[in-house]
């Protein structure tokens, strides 16, 4: 350490733009993290609010829920220790110039898939929903008359809750009838008892009793199959993968080169009975400070970066996932100075020193 520390307060240019590399390389990793834990949140948010155990969806909907259709008799409760109704719509809410894509959940009210009210109150009427608080910074207001795409009927915001997205659009909660009548339109009196899930909580699901055409997924399951889930997720952790090598690589290159510069002092230190474990550990505490002190800025910089960040940027930082990604980038940085380390433990004393 003593070798190591020495040096780098002689070279302060040379070490300085390590750390800067890989200051600006841990910063890329914890941010990319933190932008695939909002973006995680914004898919399953909803779906996490209602603490179920799983889902019962049609075989033939591919465990999709606006491809579940069922109805309300075909699930008696059997097995479960408490169930709700579900049924779901997409669309596009419209107030004048202001609009949002949205994802409309049927329920009912005293079943616990029931949202929070964090400001105005509960529908009460059919027309009415509760709103995410994310729609309050696109403009959307209580009291608001929302026009919908592809259906006559109009929304009235009464309340909002918080935490409430399905697959990225913000959810409005109203109850089963008004979901039918935004679908069915006229027709929504034949349609009454259809519903397109029903969520359940029980210990263990295989204790659920279903008819033939219907399946129990459990929630996990149900997320991950999302549209895009599981491929956005995949893009952005191969993305912090590949940056682990790129990090791994860049250090190796660095080190190696300001080896090469050394070899004939490494020589001499050799020839004066120094020992290639001593010059290897030194290696090694020095490549553990600089990819510290590098990994403890970029996440510094990641945390004021996202202190800054408007609303709208979908960023989640989780630090337990933060800590691993920098206790994997110290691991591989010094996985990238053994190159460095075989180069030192090659070095002949006498040819090194011209001798």
């Amino acid at each position: 350490m003593f070798l190591a520390w020495n040096e780098m307060k002689n070279n302060k240019l040379r070490f300085t733009l390590i750390v800067g590399v890989l200051m600006l390389v841990s910063y890329l990793v914890f941010f990319l993290s933190g932008l695939a834990s909002g973006l995680e949140n914004l898919n399953r948010e909803a779906v996490d609010k209602w603490e179920a155990d799983g889902i019962i969806l049609t075989e033939e909907s591919d465990i999709s829920l606006p491809q579940s259709s069922m109805t309300v008799e075909d699930f008696d409760g059997g097995g479960a220790d408490d169930y709700a109704l579900l049924s779901q719509l997409n669309a596009i809410a419209s107030v004048g110039d202001t609009k949002a894509n949205v994802s409309i959940f049927g329920i009912n009210d005293d079943e616990f898939i029931m949202p929070t009210i964090i400001e105005g109150e509960a529908f009460q009427n059919e027309g009415e929903v509760i709103a995410d608080d994310s729609m309050k910074e696109e403009g959307f207001e209580i009291g608001d008359e929302l026009d919908l795409s592809s259906s006559e009927e109009t929304l009235i915001i009464t309340g909002f809750t918080d935490n409430a997205k399905f697959n990225a659009a913000p959810v409005l909660y109203t109850d089963l009838p008004t979901v039918q009548k935004v679908r069915y339109g006229e027709a929504a009196e034949n349609s009454e008892n259809q519903i397109n899930g029903i969520v359940v909580r029980v210990d263990n699901l295989k204790e659920v009793s279903i008819e033939n055409d219907l399946q129990v997924i459990e929630t996990e399951t149900f997320i991950e199959n999302l549209p895009g889930y599981s491929e956005q997720n995949l893009t952005l952790t191969f993305m912090i993968y590949f940056l682990f090598v790129i990090s791994a690589v860049i250090l190796a290159i660095f080190l190696y080169v300001l080896t090469i510069q050394k070899i004939s002092i490494f020589g001499v230190m050799k020839a004066q009975g120094i020992s290639n474990g001593y010059l290897a550990k030194s290696v090694i505490a020095q490549t553990f400070l600089l990819s510290f002190s590098g990994i403890m800025i970029g996440f510094i910089l990641t945390l004021i970066t996202g202190y800054f960040l408007p609303a709208a940027v979908p960023v989640a930082f989780n630090f337990v996932d933060m800590l691993i990604y920098g206790f994997v980038l110290i691991i591989v940085s010094i996985l990238g100075a053994l190159f460095s380390i075989q180069t030192i433990v090659k070095i002949d004393p006498l040819e090194a020193i011209g001798g």
